[in-house]
């Protein structure tokens, strides 16, 4: 065995064990053309810890994509921003850039259904995981099942501990408030989620009921008075009164058929 022949042996079995599938797979290519461009000792380890970490990025965000539950198809890229007003685009380019998820602020988005609410909350999710680099957590359930969780984990005396998991991720979207009918006491456990988030982490929330209807959601005047004062206290609010998205393309498919 040649010197080089063990010296690349043992630098492939130390990126192993380090974990740098990165610099194991390219370090060899590069140090090839470090030669070439008579690149300095510093320049050469940059470019290999610029594509390590590149890459450790590019799978940071897929886990938390992964772990976030979101429908990935339901990105900003693809939102028809035009069939907006120009304020509601721009509030949602500044949410985007995921600073209200910093202060702590929450989002509630308005609107009928097909109205674009849940696809433009899902969109912006996507975007502060991708934009932070994986960084920011984002946690996205429909309405029912997140009560559901939350009931569960309250029968089992785990309420408390299963609040606590909750706590861990920055941005929890709750899709579709108010669109099936809860019972008293899910809606119990969701105003101890929305007291326990509160100041703590952003909460975004898409409903198509305006808060003049909320008490048919949460059963209770005070309740219903306590938990939109807990979210509008530190609130963005999207307006999202446009004809349905479905109905539109719906109209469009039978036009074309009829040319």
């Amino acid at each position: 065995m040649t010197k080089h022949t063990e010296i690349k042996e043992l630098l492939e079995t130390c990126f192993k064990e380090l974990r740098m599938p990165s610099f194991r797979s390219c370090w060899e290519e590069i140090a090839k053309r470090a030669e070439q461009e008579e690149m300095s000792f510093a320049e050469f380890l940059l470019e290999l810890a610029e594509l390590e970490c590149g890459e450790r990025e590019r799978k940071r965000i897929e886990r938390e994509l992964r772990r976030s539950r979101l429908p990935l198809e339901k990105s900003l890229e693809f939102f028809d921003l035009d069939r907006l007003p120009i304020g509601t685009r721009r509030k949602l380019s500044s949410l985007s850039e995921g600073d209200f998820a910093r202060r702590c602020e929450n989002v509630l988005a308005f609107g009928n259904p097909g109205s674009g609410k849940t696809h433009a909350l899902c969109g912006i999710g996507q975007e502060l995981i991708r934009q932070s680099g994986g960084r920011t957590k984002v946690y996205f359930a429909p309405c029912s099942h997140f009560v559901q969780r939350l009931q569960e984990a309250k029968k089992g005396l785990e309420l408390e501990k299963e609040l606590g998991k909750l706590s861990r991720y920055d941005v929890v979207i709750i899709d579709d408030l108010g669109y099936v009918q809860q019972s008293r006491e899910e809606m119990e456990v969701l105003f101890s989620f929305l007291a326990h988030r509160y100041e703590r982490g952003s909460v975004m929330i898409s409903s198509n009921l305006p808060f003049s209807k909320w008490e048919n959601i949460f059963k209770d005047p005070m309740t219903t008075a306590a938990a939109i004062d807990r979210l509008v206290h530190h609130s963005v609010i999207l307006e999202l009164n446009v004809t349905s998205y479905r109905l539109e393309e719906s109209k469009k498919k039978k036009n074309q058929k009829k040319e």
